[in-house]
């Protein structure tokens, strides 16, 4: 049997194959691990070929539920706050039949301003089956607390108008569609319990008249 010889590297060879793993290594720890795992980038490169996108900031972990834990103390929203109150009859004017014709489809956007410490109304007309999508956002964020609800529309004016609630929450966006079921005012009331204005931008598409 013959003898295997195995191939010895020269003592130059095998520093120059360190030196160059030692600075390949130094080299990815610039470029890609200082920025995405510490956001430090020395050399500009990491933003360059993206990896400081990769970087997410122990604060940001810990406050990816920022809104909600700073809000921590909102009172729970019970089932009893959704539409009116139990001694307030639902009219009869609800179960009329829908129009043969809707309201012609329009689209519109508008900014409500909430009061600081108070609460103000935003609402349409729309007839029963109507359709409509909707969004709204707070300028910079901040949380209101809001009722998305509808009135009917009664022949006799009443001291106490019938409401149903479809969405109560504390949020800083929200994003829908709707479908009337009776005739009547739609829409927000949002409060705001800080102590400054807060701006919503609202976006309106489907069949109602403002």
């Amino acid at each position: 049997m013959s003898e295997m010889k195995h191939p010895v590297l020269e003592k130059s060879k095998i520093i120059k194959a360190t030196i160059i793993s030692l600075l390949v290594g130094a080299l990815l720890l610039v470029i890609a691990v200082l920025p995405a795992e510490f956001g430090m980038d020395p050399t500009g490169a990491g933003e360059l070929l993206g990896f400081s996108k990769l970087y997410v900031p122990e604060e940001a972990e810990t406050n990816s539920l920022g809104v909600i834990a700073a809000n921590t103390s909102t009172p729970i929203i019970k089932l009893e706050k959704a539409g009116s109150g139990p001694t307030v009859e639902r009219p009869k004017e609800a179960d009329n039949p829908p129009p043969t014709t809707q309201l012609s489809l329009q689209e519109d956007e508008t900014k409500v301003i909430v009061p600081a410490g108070k609460g103000i109304e935003f609402k349409i007309n729309m007839l029963k089956h109507g359709k409509m999508k909707y969004e709204w956002t707070t300028k910079n964020g901040e949380i209101l607390y809001f009722d998305f609800h509808g009135e009917v529309k009664q022949e006799k004016e009443v001291k106490e108008v019938y409401f149903e609630s479809y969405t109560i929450a504390n949020s800083n966006n929200m994003v829908g569609t709707f479908f009337a079921p009776y005739e009547g005012k739609h829409g927000w009331f949002f409060r705001n319990t800080s102590d400054e204005d807060v701006e919503v931008n609202l976006r309106l598409k489907g069949q109602y008249a403002l």
